[in-house]
């Protein structure tokens, strides 16, 4: 268990950093797509067309990546009061429990936009041609990272490799690199 363990912490590491890559070069250049159709607007008096579809696209993949690469460094939502407040059984319980809801929301995810994305192929956005799916794919995705990222944290728990899931620190603990 120890060597799967290791292995998929170095895989989700490798996969955290290109996804945080990626959402990074996703805002830059919708950044850069949005600033076009202001300047091509108001300055050219010709909007692009594709501006505000490529961008809401690209929004999709960063927001979903960057959420994955969140859970993964335990920066999304969470009742961490109730954690630290809590005894130390209950404590490890909640903290399984919370891995589980969120690896089960990241199936979910995968699943669910799968679906959507199969189903909605075959259609076109008229504006930059590229197939309706593609709106859906992050979802999949976004929804695989997540799921790859809790069970990761939920081993290292539960193995006890880990004190708590990564980037946790309890009040009155460090956090050693």
């Amino acid at each position: 268990m120890r060597a799967f363990t290791a292995f998929l912490t170095r895989l989700d590491a490798k996969l955290s950093l290109f996804a945080l890559i990626a959402a990074g070069a996703g805002l830059v250049l919708m950044t850069v797509m949005v600033a076009w159709g202001v300047f091509g607007r108001y300055v050219l008096n010709d909007t692009p067309i594709w501006v505000e579809a490529g961008s809401l696209f690209l929004m999709s993949w960063f927001i979903l990546l960057g959420a994955a690469v969140g859970v993964r460094e335990s920066d999304h939502l969470g009742f961490e009061v109730g954690l630290v407040m809590s005894p130390p059984p209950l404590r490890a319980a909640l903290i399984v429990l919370g891995e589980g809801l969120v690896c089960a929301f990241g199936l979910a995810m995968l699943g669910y936009g799968w679906q959507l994305a199969a189903g909605t192929w075959a259609d076109r956005m008229p504006i930059i041609g590229i197939s309706r799916g593609w709106d859906y794919v992050p979802i999949a995705a976004g929804g695989a990272l997540i799921t790859l990222f809790a069970l990761e944290k939920l081993l290292l728990f539960t193995t006890g490799e880990e004190q708590a899931p990564l980037g946790f620190v309890h009040f009155g603990e460090s956090q050693e690199a």
